[in-house]
């Protein structure tokens, strides 16, 4: 729980998560784009950010938004060019700040050219750079693989009379990972963005990236519920987080360590025990694997205390923790716990020991918005239509102001708007001293201006029923932090401890300034940063 090295830019520093798509739009075409990001880079400096992850701008069939990518080294037309790119690198980097890239490696489009010459012919010098494997005796899959996007994950191609493999939709085949081709193709595409001075890469589903190379069945999930996407019949023992990918995260680790303070980042949906050994050997691996516990558990003060406890207590040595509320995979803090609770989660992620990442639109408390179901986009909406699993919701525009779209676009936007827009927006929220952006703002320019909140040293404090507390600490400065998980006032007992301080940030700014000691009252769905003395 200690800290002690000197903290690089990605320890210390606030993560803020842009889906390029809903953020700006600036040629009116409905869609946001590069421009348009630097539009707003202003308004990101204002808040307290310092560094940006902006989800895949590159060339792409957008089968899903971007994730099946046909180019590596471009820019898609609908987000504008590379020197558009360029120019925003350059404007990030102005404001000294930081922009990490979304690098999607497990899969290409099915459109990129090395997928057209593996299916091209069965002795392509591609072919294996794919999955490819013929039907059983009968005709059927080789294995029992479900897409995360429903249905089979194999697809069958007529012209070579085999099977490839597609974790998620059939226009996105998975590469052969276990080719070192592939391999050195990738690292290449690293390179290309690195040399161009982006200052990292946030890494989709790394977990996936080796396969068992026997592709054995996957065993039946015996906790399936119906309301579930059909993936999760099986349990993806033998198609994810296998022993081999940990040398290709080395691998990658590697290359971005060929430049200096760069940061890889993994995304990997695993419990804690298992997510941590992406740390890698001696801290190998991803500096960051991405750690969404909070945003898949019950919103307890119980469950969340003990979570925390186990994360700092699996860490490596030196391994740096990390913390998530909201991506565009998920529905939004807001409407997972609601709007009261969303400023106590606030304060979690901004005070837990380790890097935040936020969620575009979070900091103004926007909601997922319902999508009619002809303006359904997303495939994983699509495709498991009675299940509404569609991730539309929680990435719809940004909302600016209370003009025509919500300032995001004079077009019509590529996904309804909600329709409080007038009421919650940056402009109406930046001049409301009460507002969840100023609240936001405050917590981040805390947070940046005090070390024990972004590189200090954390230690539990042992709380009954609905609080969940802990102390943060650096050199001569200590913070308590109490977060009522409940709707209901409760106290914070000291029986054991003695805590004295000042209120210097709350939930409810009222109790800003008040002294406490002893026994603390805490009101429902109330937050508190207390100085101690």
């Amino acid at each position: 729980m200690k800290h002690d090295q000197k903290s690089l830019w990605w320890q210390s520093g606030v993560i803020y998560q842009v889906y390029p798509r809903s953020f700006q739009d600036s040629n009116n075409d409905g869609v946001g784009d590069l421009r348009g990001i630097i539009s707003r880079l202003d308004y990101l400096e204002w808040l307290g950010i310092t560094a940006i992850w902006v989800s895949p701008i590159y060339p792409s069939p957008m089968a899903d938004f971007g994730y099946d990518i046909s180019d590596y080294c471009g820019v898609h037309p609908l987000f504008g060019t590379m020197q558009d790119f360029d120019e925003l690198l350059e404007e990030v980097h102005r404001r000294d700040m930081k922009l990490i890239l979304d690098l999607v490696p497990n899969h290409t489009s099915n459109k990129h050219p090395w997928f057209e010459e593996s299916r091209s012919s069965r002795d392509n010098p591609k072919r294996d750079w794919y999955i490819w494997q013929d039907a059983k005796e009968d005709g059927s899959e080789p294995n029992n693989w479900l897409s995360v996007f429903g249905g089979s994950a194999w697809e069958w191609d007529e012209n070579t009379g085999q099977y490839y493999y597609h974790a998620f939709l059939k226009e996105q085949p998975d590469l052969n990972w276990r080719n070192p081709e592939v391999q050195e193709a990738m690292f290449d595409v690293m390179r290309f963005w690195l040399d161009k001075g982006v200052d990292g890469f946030r890494v989709d589903v790394m977990w996936h990236m080796i396969k068992d190379k026997n592709l054995r069945d996957n065993p039946i999930n015996p906790d399936y519920k119906t309301h579930q996407a059909t993936y999760e019949q099986l349990t993806p023992s033998y198609s994810t987080d296998q022993p081999e990918v940990h040398d290709i995260v080395a691998k990658m680790r590697r290359v971005t360590d060929e430049y200096a303070e760069r940061v890889l980042i993994g995304e990997i949906y695993l419990p804690v025990h298992r997510l941590v050994a992406y740390y890698g050997h001696e801290n190998s691996g991803t500096h960051l694997p991405f750690n969404f516990t909070l945003i898949n558990m019950d919103w307890n003060a119980r469950s969340i205390s003990t979570l925390v406890d186990e994360y700092e207590g699996a860490l490596p040595e030196s391994g740096w923790p990390n913390w998530v509320i909201g991506n565009h995979d998920q529905p939004r803090i807001t409407s997972r716990i609601g709007w009261a609770q969303s400023k106590v989660a606030a304060m979690m992620l901004l005070t837990l020991r380790g890097t935040p990442t936020l969620y575009y639109g979070d900091e103004i408390g926007m909601r997922d918005v319902p999508i009619p179901p002809d303006k359904v986009q997303d495939p994983q909406g699509l495709n498991m239509p009675d299940k509404d699993l569609s991730r539309d919701p929680a990435r719809t525009p940004m909302q600016w102001d209370d003009s025509r779209n919500a300032g995001f676009s004079e077009a019509e936007p590529w996904l309804p708007l909600a329709d409080s827009y007038k009421r919650v927006n940056v402009a109406a929220q930046r001049e409301d001293a009460f507002s969840m952006l100023t609240y936001y703002r405050r917590l981040l320019q805390l947070r940046q201006q005090e070390p024990a909140l972004h590189i200090g040293d954390y230690a539990p404090v042992v709380t009954k029923g609905p609080l969940m507390a802990f102390v943060r600490k650096a050199e001569d400065k200590q913070f308590l932090i109490v977060l009522n998980l409940s709707h209901k006032p409760c106290i914070l007992r000291q029986e054991h401890t003695h805590y004295k301080g000042k209120i210097v940030l709350a939930t409810l700014p009222e109790r800003e300034g008040q002294e406490v000691e002893g026994n603390i009252s805490m009101y429902g769905d109330e937050g508190i940063v207390v100085e101690l003395f």
